[in-house]
């Protein structure tokens, strides 16, 4: 533990390169994943406890063991270690039957989607994902292809398969159908996208990147731009120019531009 005092000492003073000013962000240590919606912050920690943000304190977020946990549009969602699904409702995670996901987003216009551990993915239509309120089974859509990782904003979708390829679609909250698969050049383990459209991604090493040139006429970007981060990171999410990152031993960094 007094290693972990030190570097967020460290950590407290750094400044990133390419406009990014980082610091230790509130701990909640060992932190396993965080995401960030609609002005929140949740998280899980290495003891598959979710927490939510509030000023600078995390709070217990419901009685479930979550592994994963979502934040945005559609609210709250999570997975638990069976890769059972849930919704945060009136204080607590309820049951969402129909389809079993290792990692859920919901930061779509609506929507939800998620992939399960074979690499399928799902997608829950916003008329349903908005409106569940009480434990019950709904109907998935099936989407085409296979990715590990997939996330969602309102103006787009970006996936990371098993071999680490990046790709970007567009999903149609009400029906769930998709405007097909982009191709991407890069290598990730994981991808990010922000309500605003903003996409970070995170490879093998550690080392993250943003998308740059991304514009409506051109919202699958043009290029890759390397942030320099002091220690090697397993997980970020963005939102209203925070940059929320984790690093592979736990610790959650906070940056800005």
């Amino acid at each position: 533990m007094k290693a972990v005092a030190v570097l967020l000492v460290v950590l407290s003073f750094l400044t990133v390169s390419h406009g990014w000013t980082c610091k230790a962000g509130p701990q909640q240590f060992p932190a396993q994943q965080i995401d960030a919606g609609e002005g929140q912050v949740v998280l899980t920690d290495r003891d598959s406890k979710a927490y939510y943000l509030s000023e600078s304190t995390w709070f217990e977020l419901g009685s479930v063991a979550l592994k994963h946990v979502s934040v945005g549009p559609a609210g709250i969602w999570g997975v638990d270690s069976s890769d059972k699904v849930y919704k945060y409702v009136a204080g607590d995670f309820i049951l969402v039957n129909g389809q079993t996901l290792q990692q859920v987003d919901a930061g779509g216009d609506g929507q939800v989607v998620g992939v399960t551990s074979g690499s399928y993915i799902y997608c829950l239509k916003s008329s349903i994902a908005l409106n569940y309120s009480q434990v019950g089974s709904v109907s998935w859509n099936e989407l085409a292809g296979r990715l590990m990782y997939f996330s969602c904003s309102p103006l787009g979708c970006w996936g990371v398969n098993a071999v680490e390829q990046i790709f970007y679609t567009r999903v149609t909250p009400n029906t769930c159908d998709i405007s097909g698969w982009i191709y991407i050049p890069g290598a990730a383990l994981m991808a990010e996208v922000g309500t605003d459209g903003n996409v970070f991604v995170v490879n093998r090493q550690g080392h993250v990147y943003q998308r740059t040139g991304i514009s409506p006429s051109v919202p699958q970007g043009t290029d890759w731009l390397y942030i320099p981060m002091c220690l090697p990171i397993k997980h970020v999410s963005y939102d209203l120019g925070q940059l929320w990152l984790v690093t592979k031993g736990g610790i959650i960094m906070q940056c800005s531009n």
